[in-house]
């Protein structure tokens, strides 16, 4: 097996160690939505400090529910890394690119070279 084929599963099995260890372990079995996002935690924590706590601004738009809600989250992360894979794709795709055309024109150099001496 290759070094690159150990990091992956490697890294395969610690991904799949910090989806799986929360909901073995039971955490956040004491609360009544285990699972919520920082806002909601924050907007509980700040609501205990200071009940009359008004935000200084309102959404611009407030899904109808919290599976909707989800969905555009998901959408967004989905769009953001397709974005990013572009990107890095791009990004690589130029640099082998550039690798060939040099390598081509060394290649070229040295045929032009051999081709003088047999003359």
């Amino acid at each position: 097996m290759s070094r690159n084929t150990k990091i992956n599963l490697l890294l395969l099995l610690v991904v799949a160690a910090l989806a799986v260890l929360p909901l073995a372990l039971g955490l956040g079995d004491h609360k009544k939505e285990p699972f919520t996002g920082a806002d909601g935690e924050a907007e509980s924590a700040i609501t205990e400090i200071e009940p009359d706590y008004k935000p200084w601004f309102s959404p611009l738009y407030e899904p109808p529910s919290g599976e909707i809600e989800s969905a555009l989250f998901s959408l967004q992360a989905a769009l953001g890394a397709g974005v990013l894979a572009y990107y890095f794709g791009l990004h690589r795709g130029r640099r082998q690119g550039e690798a060939r055309a040099l390598a081509q024109q060394e290649t070229a150099k040295t045929q032009a070279e051999s081709g003088a001496e047999e003359v």
